[in-house]
């Protein structure tokens, strides 16, 4: 019996089950590094000698060169094969995860999670991408939710596993177990998951938008991140209005290159535009927690590494049992309900992690305070995350599943990469806070009202603007549109203009 092709797949058959755990296994990698380092970020500290600015660049690194590169790394996939950069990628982050492992100083660490971003450039935007166009039409919204729910796990469970490591065999296992895993995806990716790719991909890359973007990010970060130790020097300013000014530059280069990395034609769909919009809301909220929740139980509320992340376990659970069940909801209902009622439980699980203080690393301080917190921010995800990714991809063709993955895989590390670097500023952490029980305390009770407010914007954003996804079909007189052609009912051809080219009605 020959290979399922590429679009053909079934959920529920064999061919569909390696091709979801060879994508959550490669992305489980890259999500589970955003969220395990910040279990580790006090014992990173301690032991390396730094200070906050440095924790902030040991996240940030990673954060930059993922989100400047992704959606060059999702060109690349289009191009040349999405399994075959998908593979690369995954060998790259691994490689990245080993030298990290032997950092002997914060200056190589953070150097090592620069190179780990473009592992994880190459591989998201991949792992997603195959996910599309790889399984039958009936069946992508219900492997989408299984790769969300199973990649979120592998995201939530990341401070778990991260405080096991650090208690344990020390915090440098939190990169070095991303090399037996790289072991077993990538022989399972290269027997089991068929190759596909965009045909009508074609032309130069845009790699002076991908430096000028990278650059751009790279900046601002800088500008964030040492203004609270620099205040409001020459080097935080300019970088600051450099950053700015390369945006622009970034923006002006994209609309006119004749095959840009961020093509304008893709916002053409308000859909496809609103939605990484709220994406950017959301991971941005999700960002901010992450970072400073795992420190708050640590440095102040005085839980272990492994005990603070034994604390957010129920996340993790939750996602596990019902994401699946989220993304088919999301399909039947539409996206609209979903992406607004999402972010205002995630929101309300922010808020409710304000009653974390001293001293609640007791059992009874737990049940009380953390677990109902992380409950309720449970099932905000839960409602949250699988809709949010297959209205993503339903709201483009197929064709351009890597670059849409992109975009929004970009979206949401950038939005990261930003509250990582601005809410110590916004929330006033000197340099040594998270060092410092009392300081931590207080920024931390100014920062969750921030990220719970990032959230319900979302929440607005989405009730404002996003409906049900349109149907994107592709001609029968040619092979795919080259442009993205949606409309809101599905007839057997897609809109075309004066010129006989599809469009959108």
């Amino acid at each position: 019996m020959g290979e399922t092709p590429a679009g053909e797949i079934r959920a529920a058959s064999a061919p569909g089950r390696w091709v979801v755990l060879t994508t959550v296994l490669g992305s489980s990698m890259a999500m589970l590094d955003s969220t395990v380092i910040n279990v580790a970020l006090p014992r990173i500290g301690k032991d390396l000698g730094t200070d906050l600015a440095a924790l902030q660049w040991t996240v940030n690194a990673y954060m930059l060169t993922l989100a400047g590169l992704i959606l060059l790394g999702g060109a690349l996939g289009d191009r040349y094969g999405r399994r075959k950069v998908f593979v690369v990628g995954v060998i790259w982050f691994a490689s990245a995860s080993l030298l990290c492992g032997i950092a002997p100083n914060a200056a190589v660490l953070i150097g090592a999670r620069a190179l780990q971003g473009v592992g994880g450039a190459l591989l998201t935007p991949g792992s997603l991408a195959l996910i599309q166009a790889s399984f039958h039409p009936d069946d992508r919204a219900r492997a989408v939710g299984l790769w969300s729910g199973f990649g979120g796990v592998g995201a939530a469970i990341g401070p778990f596993v991260g405080g096991y490591l650090v208690d344990g065999p020390g915090w440098r296992w939190v990169f070095l177990i991303n090399v037996p895993v790289a072991a077993v995806c990538v022989p399972v990716a290269l027997r089991h998951v068929p190759e596909s790719r965009d045909p009508h991909a074609h032309g130069r890359f845009d790699v002076l938008g991908a430096v000028l973007g990278a650059l751009a990010l790279a900046l601002v970060t800088y500008a964030l991140i040492e203004a609270p130790g620099r205040g409001a020097s020459a080097a935080v300013i300019g970088s600051a209005v450099g950053g700015v000014l390369l945006a622009v530059a970034f923006v002006q280069v994209e609309r006119r290159r004749a095959n840009p990395m961020l093509p304008p034609s893709v916002f053409g769909s308000r859909q496809f535009t609103a939605v990484n919009i709220v994406t950017f809301c959301v991971y941005a909220a999700l960002g901010g927690y992450f970072f400073l929740s795992a420190i708050q139980l640590q440095v102040v509320a005085g839980y272990s590494a492994l005990g603070a992340g034994t604390a957010l376990l129920p996340t993790t659970v939750l996602m596990l049992l019902f994401s699946a069940s989220s993304g088919e909801l999301g399909q039947r209902i539409g996206p609209r309900i979903p992406l607004t009622v999402g972010p205002l439980f995630a929101a309300a699980g922010m808020l409710l992690m304000l009653r974390v203080g001293p001293g609640d690393a007791s059992v009874s301080a737990y049940l009380q305070h953390v677990l109902p917190a992380v409950a309720v921010l449970g099932l905000g995800l839960v409602t949250l995350v699988a809709p949010l990714t297959a209205t993503v991809l339903a709201s483009v063709d197929t064709a351009r599943a890597g670059l849409a993955s992109g975009i929004n895989n970009a979206a949401a590390r950038a939005a990261g990469l930003m509250a990582v670097a601005a809410l110590p500023l916004l929330a006033g952490m000197g340099p040594e806070a998270y060092r410092d029980a009392g300081e931590f305390a207080v920024a931390f009770k100014r920062a969750m009202p921030i990220c719970a407010g990032l959230m319900v914007l979302g929440s607005v954003i989405a009730w404002a603007t996003v409906r049900t996804p349109p149907v994107v079909t592709k001609s029968k007189a040619r092979p795919a549109c080259t442009v993205h052609c949606a409309v809101e009912a599905p007839p057997l051809e897609p809109a075309r203009d004066e010129n006989g080219d599809p469009g959108r009605t």
